[in-house]
């Protein structure tokens, strides 16, 4: 594992080679409080719905495609929610799906709950949501590398939760968080724009080929 130079270019063996003086290697639960999902009963369609709790899955990434999410599909209801072992997750837990395929990451725009198909963590406060993202995002190798399974490879909630990470010092996570913070808000802030626009040209493109809207011709 490479570091770029550090600032006053002290140094100090660790197990990953050398780190900055003043950081740690620790794992994810020191990052964070990692968190599974699970799936109310298909079986009871009282426990899904179109407008309730947000609900994530894998394939909701793999469609997705943007750095923070808001909903999947389909949402689960309080019932399903009881019935289950789903948890609410607050705005700035970073997912991580952990089987199925391994590796798909998004930040919760708002609270959400998952599938059994992820090992979320929820940031520390001194830690953040921003450096725990990229933490994860540059580390799926060194994850995926952990799991198990006969059928398909899956990573325990245990096994992510002892991954080893580099643990920054408080000062310089608060440093990174504040120069990195502006501009997750510009990504999200542009990703949701461009929803919109998304939105707005499916709306369109069908009744101008339908000619329901007629483009005035000079």
């Amino acid at each position: 594992m490479d570091f770029e130079p550090f600032q006053n270019g002290e140094f100090v063996e660790s197990e990953l080679g050398l780190i900055p003086k003043g950081w740690r290697i620790g794992t994810i639960s020191d990052l964070g409080e990692v968190i599974g999902g699970s799936t109310p009963s298909k079986k009871v369609n009282d426990y899904y719905a179109e407008q309730s709790i947000p609900w994530i899955t894998p394939k909701d990434l793999s469609l997705n495609k943007t750095k923070f999410v808001a909903r999947g599909q389909i949402d689960i209801t309080e019932e399903g929610l009881r019935k289950s072992s789903a948890k609410v997750m607050p705005k700035g837990t970073v997912l991580f799906s952990s089987r199925a395929p391994i590796g798909y990451i998004a930040i919760a725009k708002n609270e959400v709950t998952t599938n059994q198909g992820f090992k979320s963590v929820v940031p520390k406060a001194s830690v953040g949501t921003e450096y725990t993202y990229f933490f994860l995002k540059n580390n799926i190798d060194t994850i995926e590398a952990r799991a198990s399974g006969s059928t398909f490879k899956e990573v325990s909630g245990t096994i992510m939760k002892q991954v080893p990470a580099l643990v920054p010092s408080e000062e310089v996570l608060e440093r990174f968080g504040k120069a990195a913070h502006p501009n997750f808000r510009l990504q999200e802030t542009l990703e949701e724009q461009n929803q919109t626009l998304r939105a707005l040209r499916d709306t369109l493109l069908p009744k101008l080929m339908s000619g329901e809207i007629e483009v005035p011709v000079d």
